[in-house]
């Protein structure tokens, strides 16, 4: 299927869910925490007893953490003097933000690969326990990269939105959008990473693009409480740790400013840098304790869902897509490495430096 095809689907079911996310009733959070460590409870039982798990959540916080670092070297570009000409005239910076949101998309996509593999990896794992078949890494990655290309796009979507949101979430200056905007767009958030939990799982169980989404929908309506609870215990754990996080900076920056100066790196880009200390101890905690649990329930509920409608289980059929799909990923990384090294030939600088 061609790639374009794939992104075109996904953006489909966004639409859909953006336009029903209304009216759905999740459950309260007394009736949510009953279901989601009844969940969680099953998923941890498994994850003692296939510990490749444990590797697959290592790996897809190796790729966040990378992810994040090659971000934030555009942010060193850019001198603090251009940043303070951007802070007193919003309207200046307008290619720099073009600039910015590129780089920002590709970084995405480059950590979406390993994250979109090694959480199906996850789904594989439990789907062949659940076929009382062994499950190894090996078994786990040759199921997967048959699917390479739609997990490679779908967790590339799923990513960005997840940025946009927590960057929409970051309090800002002068911030003169309504309550009502603010809340509904959490609420469309919170809605598509409930209605998409169904997608990774419906994939590895051999489902097209097209029955994955549908598939998705119809465990968004028959198991929404199921869903509901998951997820939004899930998020409350995530606000949880990610205040923390936030508040430890605070802490965090005054040892950071010594080490900065000492180092030399200064303004903006310190900032950033040194944020991702405990954003990534944040993380640590989301992927490496909560997010295989979360996975591994949500493929338990998509199988029982399988089950229910009598939907059988196709094998992926070997195929060399996902080298085109590997030959994409590494294009990226290339991509980067260019900018990266060449960037003054390229004439990305003085794009950066354009206010001075």
């Amino acid at each position: 299927m061609p790639q374009t095809s794939i992104r075109k689907q996904f953006k489909d079911l966004h639409k859909e869910i953006e336009n029903n996310a209304e009216y759905l009733c999740f459950p309260t959070r007394s009736e949510a925490i009953g279901g989601f460590f009844r969940e969680c409870g099953e998923s941890l039982k498994f994850i003692l007893t296939e510990k490749e798990n444990i590797l697959f959540a290592f790996l897809q916080l190796a790729a966040v953490a990378i992810g994040y670092y090659i971000w934030v070297q555009i942010i060193g570009w850019i001198p603090q003097e251009v940043w303070d000409a951007i802070e007193k005239d919003k309207n200046s910076g307008g290619m720099i933000s073009l600039v910015f949101a590129a780089w920002a998309f590709v970084c995405v996509g480059v950590a979406s690969f390993p994250i979109g593999i090694f959480t199906a990896c996850m789904g594989a794992s439990y789907t062949l326990h659940h076929e009382q078949r062994e499950s190894t890494i090996l078994e786990c990655l040759k199921i997967v990269l048959q699917r390479a290309w739609p997990l490679w796009i779908f967790s590339w979507v799923d990513g960005w939105i997840t940025v946009d949101q927590i960057l929409e979430r970051l309090p800002k200056k002068n911030d003169r959008t309504p309550r009502s905007v603010k809340l509904f767009k959490e609420l469309v958030y919170q809605a598509w990473k409930t209605a998409t939990l169904g997608v990774i799982p419906a994939l590895v169980y051999g489902r097209s693009v097209m029955e994955a989404c549908s598939d998705s929908l119809s465990l968004l309506k028959n198991y929404l409480f199921e869903l509901g609870s998951l997820r939004g215990i899930y998020s409350m754990f995530c606000w949880i740790i990610g205040i923390g996080s936030y508040v430890a900076m605070f802490y965090l920056f005054p040892h950071a400013e010594n080490f900065a100066h000492t180092h030399n790196i200064t303004g903006i880009f310190a900032f950033y840098l040194y944020a991702g200390v405990p954003l990534l101890a944040a993380l640590f905690i989301i992927m490496i304790f909560l997010r295989p649990l979360y996975i591994i329930a949500a493929t338990r509920i998509y199988l029982t869902y399988a089950e229910e409608n009598q939907i059988s289980r196709r094998l992926p059929e070997p195929s060399s897509t996902w080298l085109s799909a590997l030959v994409g990923f590494t294009a990226l990384i290339i991509l980067l490495a260019v900018v990266i090294l060449y960037r003054d030939q390229l004439g990305l600088t003085p794009i950066l430096e354009q206010n001075l």
